[in-house]
């Protein structure tokens, strides 16, 4: 066990996920080849998208993986940073946007005279 929260990615836990199963983790592998394949949007385009993506689910791992492949695709640290930006108002315009919730019941509860 390591000191960090989420273990090091590694060969062997890669194995071990294949071992117990393989069909899946060859579908999963061709999901993601296809996805990440040149199509409408470029390699480069699909991978900030994935980096901005990763940084609203707080995956470490996607973060990790995207912002490589990213990097490895052309991308570039300015253009990474700026997906990372759009992740964050995302965030917050998702919270901000919910706060209707909150809004309604306040409007609307029994006690306001």
């Amino acid at each position: 066990m390591s000191d960090s929260l989420y273990p090091k990615a590694s060969a062997e836990f890669a194995r071990k996920r294949e071992e117990l199963t393989p069909d899946q983790s060859k579908a999963f592998k061709a999901f993601s080849q296809s996805v990440f394949a040149d199509g409408a949007l470029d390699r480069k385009t699909k991978q900030l998208i994935a980096v901005a993506v990763a940084h609203t689910t707080q995956c470490p791992y996607c973060i990790n993986g995207h912002t490589k492949g990213a990097l490895h695709d052309g991308a570039s640290e300015a253009e990474i940073m700026e997906a990372i930006w759009v992740a964050a108002e995302m965030r917050a315009g998702g919270a901000y946007a919910h706060s209707n919730l909150a809004l309604d019941i306040m409007q609307h509860r029994p006690d306001k005279g």
